[in-house]
């Protein structure tokens, strides 16, 4: 097995954008592809490191930048969540850079467009919700403690098998907002499943987070578990 990275530059929505493709080369043939979106923060190594756990278990991966070529930040930043705000004040636009970047993770050399599916975290679950809210032709989508509130427009058919791994106590998706989310897909139609763990807030897989005060921390538990369950219902989708 030979992981490797390689970054890809590439137009959408709005201008030039900056990806990570993250797959085995010592692997022959297409295999089921994955997007990553990543926290608020944007691409960076840890969701690099993330794809390569993904890919090791014989995914292509594709790590997506929806912010725009050098648009990142850091928790240091005076003001780390700009461009996740710009996006959240336009879903339009958000809603067409998560199709574009799915249209890119199929188009890969190395991933089977028939077979697809999403991760996200923080803001990054909010994309894969939103890109199932968009109709995409994947076959399921997991959000890693992830934001809720749907778009201010009317939904396509979701399509994709949801998963959705919640930290019980996350002050960023309260619990109403979690029954919520239940009801919305409910009334979808759509197959969906929430796993609450309890005691654990938001950022839960974020080893870099320690805000307990603030109900935003690392838990090994909630990390292994909501892993565990990833890997399970990939597994379901393509095995």
């Amino acid at each position: 097995m030979t992981i490797t990275r390689q970054t890809i530059v590439h137009e959408g929505p709005g201008g030039l954008f900056e990806s990570m493709v993250v797959a085995d080369t010592a692997a022959s043939g297409p295999r089921p592809g994955i997007l990553l979106f990543p926290n608020v923060l944007g691409t960076k190594e840890s969701d690099f490191a993330y794809a390569e756990k993904v890919a090791a278990l014989g995914y292509g991966v594709l790590v997506a930048d929806v912010y725009g070529q050098g648009k990142r930040t850091t928790r240091a930043d005076p003001d780390p969540a700009r461009y996740m705000a710009e996006l959240n004040a336009d879903r339009a636009l958000l809603r067409d850079r998560l199709l574009s970047a799915h249209a890119l993770l199929k188009g890969l050399d190395a991933v089977d467009a028939a077979r697809t599916a999403a991760i996200g975290f923080c803001f990054g679950g909010k994309c894969v919700l939103d890109l199932a809210r968009a109709g995409a032709d994947m076959a399921g989508a997991v959000s890693f403690h992830g934001v809720y509130d749907a778009p201010p427009f009317p939904n396509a058919a979701i399509r994709a098998k949801l998963l959705v791994c919640h930290g019980w106590d996350d002050p960023i998706a309260p619990p109403e907002a979690t029954v919520a989310l239940a009801q919305e897909l409910t009334a979808a139609g759509c197959d969906w499943q929430i796993h609450a763990y309890g005691r654990t807030g938001h950022a839960f897989t974020d080893e870099s987070v320690n805000m307990s005060d603030k109900g935003l921390a690392y838990s090994a538990d909630a990390d292994r578990r909501s892993f565990r369950a990833m890997v399970g219902f990939l597994d379901e989708l393509f095995g």
